[in-house]
């Protein structure tokens, strides 16, 4: 069984774990790394790693790891990272993890603040990283204090700012609901573009210094190398693109810079260390191989990407329509379920109150019932009374033709015939008045009691229709609630020459006439210029640092990272060659 070599990389969102054989090359590390995370973009990316004295260094792919000045630890470890940077992410990065992997290394380097961004930029990037994890804000399913446990904006923005937790995430919030509707591999996107034009983004610093010995930054990146004063990191003094440069070389400490202008004398500084000298001409050779691929026809390969990322996000954002369409669908289901319930409310509140009407209108039946029957008796009543009234009434009249025969057969007295006659004719009288009384009565008690046997009859009717059976509301059934050997310090010699082949589009300094995604954007250059102003608000301005300072002097006075780009490439090679000199 041939000896193995246990590996751990971490790559970004994950650790990966495996093991070679103890003769196996970097590249067959390499190898496995972008074959598990699915890269095919991999002329970006490398190994990177702490050498044994505590330099960062690449894996080179063409060398035994065990022979490299890998720290000899259990397991070795080493960092996937981007080691080159595109020019225009927009246009060059194809695949989605590899927007992915850019995504999250130059988040990581903004909030670690090993690339400056000032507070207002920071707080929109921050907007748009919460959009590539969360996706379209929801009050319901991001409530207050979603955001708490993020890490969002550099420390240094959060010193200066008299701000709580609770009042960033509100103004991240804002934003992050501007974004509605955004996919979330877009808003990574987004970020990277907004990203880009950071005046430190993609920038590997070298200590270096020119013949006079004066201390200077040299900045590798995607363009060219620029010159940097020590105490300036952010403006660029001199800058050379690579379509300018033949050869780099170094010997020991000194670097050579050949250009094409052969007018131009060597461009020459001086390194302190042998195994930075060898990353900066690594770094050097990789840029410019990139800087010229960019500026000639696409591969087949990169062709063939470039198409099927193009059919991947068409059917993304099909899938996202229907998503959409799917969630109105929800949406309309939730409503139509709360307007069966409000409706089911309603009904059983009508419900409620037809049962109110009938027992009342049965308490009325039963009163109206009583009444009738009181009524009735009342009318009983009256008839007999009438009856007695009319026999006394007819008794009357009988004693009246009595007394008459009387008088004629035995001659009573005329006045006392009278009187009686009198006294018995009143009381018929009176008789016939109560008799007519009793008998409009009885007509009283009768007309009231038709009309309560009448309004019974209606009450009864009523009743029944009101107790007829409502229609019952549609079951909730029918709907559907989805809801290297070690290198050593002496003397070595290493160039490479750098072919400037002819290019067919002509257009080396393409990056020269760029804008910023501000400035090609009318949303973010008016959100930027709204959180400028939001946040000064809170700002405490005796706690910037020396980057915020020159970011300030750089607004003022009207430059950003493609102005200063064209300002420091005006004049011929020669020309800023001797101003380097003269630094």
């Amino acid at each position: 069984c041939l000896p193995q070599v246990n590996i751990n990389v971490n790559a970004l969102d994950s650790e990966l774990e495996f093991a070679v054989l103890s003769s196996a090359y970097g590249k067959v590390v390499f190898d496995q790394v972008v074959k598990t995370v699915g890269l095919r973009e991999l002329w970006y990316f490398g190994l990177q790693y702490i050498d044994a004295k505590d330099f960062l260094a690449w894996l080179k792919m063409e060398k035994k790891v065990v022979q490299q000045d890998v720290r000899k630890e259990n397991p070795l470890h080493f960092n996937f990272r981007a080691k080159y940077f595109p020019e225009e992410v927009n246009e060059e990065l194809i695949q989605e993890i590899t927007q992915k992997l850019f995504f999250l290394q130059v988040k990581d380097s903004i909030l670690s603040d090993q690339v400056y961004c000032p507070p207002e930029t920071a707080v929109l990037l921050a907007s748009y990283s919460v959009q590539a994890k969360y996706g379209d804000y929801d009050k319901d399913s991001h409530p207050p204090g979603y955001l708490l446990s993020e890490r969002l904006l550099p420390r240094r923005v959060l010193d200066q700012h008299k701000l709580s937790q609770e009042q960033w995430e509100e103004r991240i919030q804002v934003w992050h609901e501007e974004h509605r509707g955004m996919l979330k591999e877009d808003a990574m996107l987004e970020y990277l573009k907004i990203a880009q034009d950071l005046e430190m983004y993609g920038v590997n610093y070298f200590d270096i210094k020119n013949k006079k010995g004066t201390l200077l930054w040299l900045g590798v990146d995607a363009l060219g190398l620029n010159i940097y004063e020590k105490d300036d990191k952010l403006t660029p003094k001199i800058g050379f693109p690579w379509s300018e440069i033949k050869n780099v070389s170094f010997n020991d400490k000194k670097f050579t810079i050949k250009p094409i202008d052969k007018r131009s004398p060597d461009f020459v500084f001086y390194s302190p260390r042998l195994r930075v000298n060898k990353s900066i001409l690594q770094l050097c050779m990789g840029n410019h191989e990139l800087y010229m691929n960019r500026r000639k026809p696409d591969s087949i390969e990169v062709q063939q990407m470039k198409t099927q990322a193009r059919e991947e996000k068409v059917q993304r954002l099909k899938e996202k329509a229907q998503l959409e369409k799917e969630k109105k669908r929800r949406e309309a289901v939730e409503k139509e379920k709360e307007q069966m319930e409000r409706e089911k409310k309603d009904i059983t509140m009508r419900l409620y109150q037809f049962e109110e009407k009938i027992r009342k209108a049965e308490h009325d039946l039963q009163e109206q019932t009583q009444r009738a029957v009181m009524l009735d008796r009342e009318r009983l009543k009256a008839e007999e009374e009438a009856t007695r009234l009319e026999a006394e009434r007819q008794a009357a009249l009988l004693a009246k033709e009595a007394l008459a025969r009387q008088s004629e057969t035995q001659k009573i007295s005329q006045e006392q015939l009278a009187a009686e006659l009198k006294e018995h004719t009143a009381r018929i009288t009176l008789l016939e008045e109560a008799r007519k009384r009793k008998e409009n009565e009885v007509d009283t008690w009768q007309l009231r009691a038709k009309e309560a046997q009448d309004d019974l009859i209606k009450t009864k009717q009523e009743q029944t229709v009101m107790e007829m059976p409502l229609p019952p509301p549609p079951p909730l059934a029918m709907y559907n609630f989805d809801d290297n050997s070690e290198d050593d310090e002496s003397s070595s010699m290493y160039s490479a020459d750098l072919h400037n082949e002819a290019i067919h589009n002509n257009n080396y300094h393409k990056e020269e006439d760029r804008q910023t995604e501000a400035q090609k954007n009318q949303r973010v250059q008016k959100q930027l210029r709204d959180l400028t102003a939001e946040l000064a608000q809170a700002r405490d301005e005796s706690k910037n640092t020396q980057n915020d300072l020159l970011h300030s002097a750089n607004v003022r006075e009207g430059r950003d990272k493609y102005k200063t780009l064209r300002q420091i490439r005006q004049g011929n090679t020669k020309q800023r060659i001797d101003e380097f000199e003269a630094l």
